[in-house]
């Protein structure tokens, strides 16, 4: 029984610690953030780290399906793989840049950055497993909406 959870329990476990990490290195600049003018269609702060939450563990699912169909083809799946890890890590960054530097167009560009690898990663997961693909969409939907929000943000006070 381990054995066949063990992909899926490491795997988003390691995306929740991503997020986690970003969370705590950021709650000082969450502080300034509530601060600043609001965009309309601003969600209260407590969605955020609910909605990031989910996101995180369907990453981790998701990398854990393409994990264990991996026979499939080795060389697709390390590239879907290591695009899934460039991408976390795009998004780890991204918080530091927008709550703690408060860099709101630098953290848009980013933003466009992750949201082309988002796409590149779900094009690579559906390459191996479909189910993968498809439960990286609500974060794809997510980040755009993130977009308009850094954008917003940035042209509200910057």
């Amino acid at each position: 029984m381990w054995n066949k959870i063990k992909p899926y329990v490491i795997s988003v476990v390691i995306a929740l610690a991503v997020g986690g990490l970003s969370a705590f290195l950021t709650r000082n600049g969450m502080d300034l953030y509530q601060n600043k003018l609001q965009p309309p269609l601003s969600p209260p702060m407590w969605l955020f780290p609910v909605v990031w939450s989910i996101l995180y563990i369907l990453m981790g699912i998701g990398a854990a399906l393409v994990y264990i169909d991996r026979d499939k083809d080795p060389e697709a799946a390390t590239s879907a793989l290591v695009t899934y890890g460039f991408q976390l890590a795009v998004n780890f960054f991204w918080s530091l840049i927008f709550f703690n530097l408060q860099a709101y167009l630098f953290a848009f560009i980013w933003l466009l950055v992750l949201w082309v690898l988002i796409i590149v990663m779900i094009v690579k997961f559906s390459r191996i497993n479909s189910l993968a693909a498809w439960l990286q969409v609500p974060y794809l939907v997510w980040v755009t909406f993130a977009g308009y929000l850094t954008l917003m943000v940035y042209l509200l006070n910057g």
